[in-house]
């Protein structure tokens, strides 16, 4: 009896767990994508590689790594919540660049826009 207890709440908790709806934002261009978080993610790469612009010290590029963390929010604006590394510098550019993202579509969870975090790990 205990093992067909068990079995029932596995069942009846999977189904309830399956049925939670979520899509991820949705970047300006993948619209029409068929895979939404690829797309996020090229469109991200390419803003980084446009828009990152290294900071100089004298005639010399200061690089250095980086891990930020943002959410794109339910109004789909991208809000940093952290650029953490150990070049004052490069962290800097790196919150300037995150800050130019554009807005977008939010992420949804059972059909209600639904705000979403990102920790990314960057190499300037």
């Amino acid at each position: 009896m205990k093992k067909l207890l068990i079995i029932t709440c596995l069942f009846f908790g999977g189904i309830a767990v399956s049925q939670a709806q979520q899509t991820s934002p949705v970047w300006p261009g993948c619209e029409d994508s068929e895979d939404v978080s690829a797309c996020f993610n090229k469109k991200l790469a390419q803003h980084v590689r446009e828009n990152y612009e290294y900071p100089m010290e004298g005639n010399k590029y200061v690089r250095g790594k980086v891990t930020v963390s943002f959410d794109v929010t339910e109004e789909g604006k991208v809000v940093v919540k952290s650029v953490e590394g150990p070049e004052p510098a490069v962290n800097d550019a790196a919150r300037k660049m995150l800050e130019a993202i554009p807005d977008m579509k939010p992420g949804t969870l059972n059909g209600e826009p639904d705000t979403r975090n990102f920790t990314v790990p960057f190499n300037f």
